[in-house]
Parts: C-alpha cells; structure tokens; sequence
C-alpha cells in the first residue's frame, strides 16, 4: 500500500520531470551509515538518489558488544575489540568509496554500558568515527523511518527486537507517533533467573505492560531486526514457502504459535544448517521466540510483517526530501533500471501508453504494476536469450524492492516471462506461480503478452504505429493500423498479435484507420 498519488501528481506520475535532476536529490548520490547495535556492528552505502537506493556496499560483523553487559554492566571485552576493527575497517572503506563522512548510530548495549562513553570516545580516537549514542525513543523513531522507507502506507506497531533491548513504535499516515523502549531483547533475557519459567513469566509482564501502553488494536505488527528475520526464515522452511525473500514477508499469528513450537521441537544446530543462518544470530533464537510468541499474545495483531528496513534505512529516510519520500519507492527503482540497463530508456513510457487501453478497469494497486512491467520490459535483454525469461523472473523476484508485496513480486514476475515466453507451461518456477490464484496468473500472462507484442511491432513509438482497443459484447481485441503501422505488421507481429487476443479470450480484428 503506496500513499495517495493525487495528493502530489507532479511528484508521483513515474513518467514525469526526472528526480535526478534536482540537485537535493543528487546530493544523496551514495551515503554510508552505521549501525552499532548489541549484537553486530553493520556498515551500508547506499547507491543512488532512487527513492528505493540500492546497496552499493553491506557489511556485517557479529561483535556481540552487548553479550553479558545484564550481568557486569560493561561492554563484552571481546565485542569491544571486534567492533574496534570492524569500524576502523568500515571508515577506511567509507573513504575510498566517496562515501565519508559516515552516519554512526550507537543504540542500547552502548548507551546502557557503564564503559560506553569510553568506547565512544576510544572509536573516534582510533577510526576518526564520531558514534551517535541514541536513546530508546530515537532508535524507535529511526526504526520506524526505515519501515517507512519500505512502507510508505504503513499502519501499525513496528517491532524491532535487538539484543538488549526492544523498540516499539505506532505509525500512520507516513508519521512516526507514540514510541517506547524496554530492555528485553535475548541477552537481557540470559541473566533472568527462574529459568525457563522464570524467562516466560518476566517476558508476559513486560510485554503486557508495553501492550497496555502502546495499545492492543493494532491489525499489522512490522517485524524488525536480526532476530525477527532469522525467525521468519525458520518459519519459511517449516512452511516449505517457495521463496525466500523476507522483506514483506507475511506471517499469522498462528504461523508463529507453530514455528516456535515446532523450533523447540527441532536441533537448533539442524535448522541453522537448513536455513544458512549465523551461528551467533541462531543462538539468540529461541529466546527472541518466547519473545516473538509472547507479542503475539499481549497485541493480538490480525499478521506480522517482516521488514528488511530498519534503523539503516531510517538514517537515509531522514536525509531525503520530502518529496522524495512522497515517491513511490517500487516506481522509482523502476526507472532508474530502466535508465542503467534498457537498450531505449524512455521506452517504457510509450509502451505504457500503447498497451492502456486493454487495462482501462484495472484498479490503481494493478496500475502501478502495470506501469513497472514496462519499465523493465527491456532491462534484462543482455542475457542469454533462452534464459532470458527466467531471468527476467529471476530478478524481480529476488530483486532489493520495496513497496512490493510477495504476490506482486510474482505478479510483476510472470508478467515479464511471458514478455520473453509465450507459455510458462512445464516452468521449475511452477511452485512459486502457486503465490498467484489462476486468473491472477492470466492477467499476468495478458500484461506480459501485451507488452511482447508491443515492444517488437514498433521498436520506437508503438502508438504512431497503430491504436489498441478491447470492446465488449463479443469480446474483439481491435488493432487500428496508421499507415506507417501497416508496413510494421509482419508475419511476426502478427504471431503476437494473435497470441495476446487469445490470452484475452477476444476476437482479433484488425483495421485501418
């Protein structure tokens, strides 16, 4: 779900004034920010003044800074020395990608620990790296800015669990409302006595004080943090799930009843064998489930949704302008891979126009589907051309976008196939078809069509070579010829033609005009 595109048609139309252009925007060409949390210590560069940027550089080193500090009050003497280098590493890295200065957030274990400042002052001592010790309330609101990132419609709570501590925040409307932080993220949670029982009874408590404060009505719960996804990956194999792609995957709160029972029913060191996740990440597992679980039962939430947005993410939020927020973020990566690999940028614009008419009654949420099949219609045409379907498919399936839900990634990607395919019959993608009900895969199949026979009948301006119509009551698939157009009809467009009007179940009819 995308904010209202009236409210700003000068900034949302996908084939208006380039954002590129301006130099505001131009200026968030590639930006670097760090995340120092109690569990790892990341650095990322973002590529690209897109309103969905992409991930020129992502690195990751598991300190585990906050592994014991519930029980000694310090930094873990370890963590310290792995978190040293790797920010040492990442200044020197920031400077030879032109992405220095850096934004460094420092979150709980930091701001918790009584040797914190010292570590502070010790990193911008030795890396030249000046760290933002962030409170509770901040960390919630920046983690919230990166679901936005991602979400630019979100309603809900966003939940982002990390190892001491937990964040929750409301948004709405694309704002960041009431926020609240409490220190039970997994390793708060090793120094609880009372074992096991003790761990779920102070677990409840917790949650259901939060729950009182933050309300019980909210229908979707974002999931943020290490610990969230590694959950949701689990619950991916458990579902056997055909992809496994995290952000915006949706679980029930039934899905997590049963994936954290069927965890503790499971070798731990098995399923991080099946699912390819840290050793360091999976030993918090089971302790972010009982957490998991237990927000399950204080909120009531109607699904849970993972976001692979965080504080990361929020940090670049808050450097956009608004109106580059206001763009839609799955449109804008669009464009800008229409621009970096399309043999005609500019083509998608007039292949949009040309196919319309056959998708005149498609609701605004199909629209913007539409409009991004052809954008990238033509970005994959370097690959090898009997894999260049599954490539297209491929790549929008896997691809880093945001504002896509996992029908829609399917959606989008059956639809560039048959741009390259005629039939998907007999696929090894078959089982992630499945994300589509039957007549969701027909209209993929139409759009994809539509946008085969367009881009060949006419490899500049389709619309000065002829004018599509669908008319009802008998359905007839109308092609109106210009003069130039009558020459481009060839045997070949003819073929496609065809095909399209019999995916639709119309009569074709051609005609002069």
């Amino acid at each position: 779900m995308i904010a209202d595109p009236e409210a700003h048609s000068d900034d949302w139309d996908p084939f208006g004034q380039n954002l590129f252009d301006d130099p505001s925007v131009r200026a968030l060409s590639r930006v670097g920010v760090v995340d120092v949390g109690s569990n790892s210590v990341r650095m990322v560069v973002f590529d690209g003044a897109a309103r969905s940027p992409a991930y020129f550089y992502n690195e990751k080193v598991m300190a585990g800074l906050g592994q014991g500090m519930a029980e000694t009050g310090r930094l873990n003497p370890r963590g310290r020395e792995r978190a040293l280098a790797a920010l040492l590493r990442f200044s020197l890295l920031a400077r030879s990608m032109g992405a220095a200065p850096l934004s460094c957030v420092a979150t709980a274990a930091v701001r918790d620990a009584k040797d914190g400042l010292a570590f502070v002052q010790q990193v911008e001592k030795q890396t030249g790296l000046k760290l933002w010790i962030i409170d509770g309330q901040e960390e919630a609101r920046l983690s919230a800015q990166g679901v936005l990132l991602g979400w630019p419609g979100a309603e809900g709570l966003v939940c982002d669990m990390g190892g001491n501590s937990m964040e929750l925040a409301v948004v709405a409307k694309g704002k960041v409302h009431a926020r609240i932080s409490a220190p039970i993220g997994p390793f708060q949670l090793q120094q609880v006595k009372g074992g096991a029982a003790g761990v779920t009874a102070h677990v409840a408590s917790v949650l259901e004080s939060l729950a009182e404060k933050m309300g019980r009505t909210h229908q979707r719960i974002y999931l943020v943090g290490g610990s969230c996804r590694a959950i949701a990956r689990l619950d991916m194999e458990r579902r056997r799930y055909p992809m496994t792609v995290l952000h915006e995957y949706r679980m029930s709160p039934e899905d997590v009843t049963k994936t954290v029972d069927w965890i503790g029913e499971n070798d731990i060191e098995g399923l991080r064998a099946r699912t390819g996740t840290s050793l360091a990440r999976m030993e918090l597992v089971p302790l972010a489930s009982l957490v998991l679980q237990q927000l399950v039962k204080s909120f009531a939430p109607q699904e849970l949704a993972v976001s692979s947005y965080g504080i990361r993410e929020g940090l670049l939020y808050e450097q956009m302008p608004e109106r580059l927020r206001r763009r839609d973020p799955l449109l804008e990566a669009c464009r800008h891979a229409e621009r970096a690999m399309a043999r005609t940028p500019g083509f998608g614009k007039k292949l949009c126009a040309f196919i319309l008419p056959l998708f005149a009654d498609a609701p605004p949420e199909r629209m913007r589907l539409i409009r991004a099949a052809c954008l990238l219609h033509d970005t994959t045409w370097r690959a090898h051309p009997d894999y260049r379907a599954e490539s297209c498919f491929d790549n929008v399936t896997r691809a880093n976008m945001a504002a896509l839900s996992h029908p829609e990634r399917v959606f989008l990607g059956l639809a560039l196939l048959h741009r390259y395919k005629n039939s998907r019959a007999g696929s090894n993608l078959a089982p992630i078809f499945g994300l589509l009900d039957e007549a969701q895969q027909r209209e993929a199949e139409v759009l994809g069509k539509a946008m085969r026979f367009g881009a060949m009948f006419s490899v500049n301006s389709p619309e000065d070579a002829g004018e599509l119509a669908l008319l009802r009551n008998p359905a007839r698939l109308q092609l109106a010829l210009s003069k130039r157009g009558e020459g481009l009809y060839g045997e070949v467009a003819e073929a496609r033609f065809l095909s399209l009007a019999a995916s639709m179940g119309a009569k074709p009819v051609v005609i002069k005009r």
